[in-house]
């Protein structure tokens, strides 16, 4: 590996980090308004919603708190630890998380949204339903979302594990080089 392709794999690992440590701050920053505007706006548009400080909406007699969980920074996260730990090109990396995020906000947008109705409508399964796609649909969602990313951008390389073997067979070549 070139000093060039050394500085990109360390560069992208870094920004995980980073980004990482101040426990997800930055995703919940940037996506708690967008996720919050987009459902407050449909839901003024079909009950004439009110929004409240602390990303509170009040709908046809019902409080709806995007929270944290709502925003789900950390599926924003690993969607960036998927993109970042794949060797690609930086053209192609940079379309993969506009498509990743894009792709995850929007599911995500309809989802608040399929879940205010059925709350407004007094679907009685409703905290079952919402528990179980929480805690599994948004780990499904994510899935499919990075594999559709694969198939679109045609992505050969496997997630760490392709840097890993690339480092190792550098290793392995300077060794054979060094004797």
């Amino acid at each position: 590996m070139n000093k060039k392709g050394v500085f990109f794999l360390s560069l992208r690992y870094l920004i995980l980090i980073i980004l990482g440590v101040p426990n997800l701050y930055i995703f919940y920053l940037i996506f708690t308004p967008l996720t919050t505007y987009p459902v407050f706006w449909i839901l003024n548009f079909l009950y004439d919603a009110v929004l409240f400080p602390g990303n509170v909406i009040f709908f046809k007699g019902y409080y709806a708190s995007i929270i944290p969980a709502c925003v789900a920074g950390a599926a924003y996260y690993l969607l960036l630890i998927l993109n970042l730990t794949t060797p690609m090109k930086i053209k192609i990396r940079v379309k993969s998380l506009v498509f990743l995020f894009v792709t995850f906000l929007l599911l995500n947008i309809l989802r608040i949204i399929i879940f205010a109705l059925l709350l407004f409508k007094g679907y009685q399964y409703f905290d079952l339903t919402h528990a179980a796609t929480w805690y599994f649909g948004s780990t499904i969602l994510v899935i499919l979302i990075w594999f559709s990313n694969v198939l679109i951008f045609r992505i050969k390389t496997i997630p760490i594990y392709t840097d890993i073997r690339n480092i190792m067979k550098d290793l392995k070549i300077r060794s054979i080089k060094s004797k």
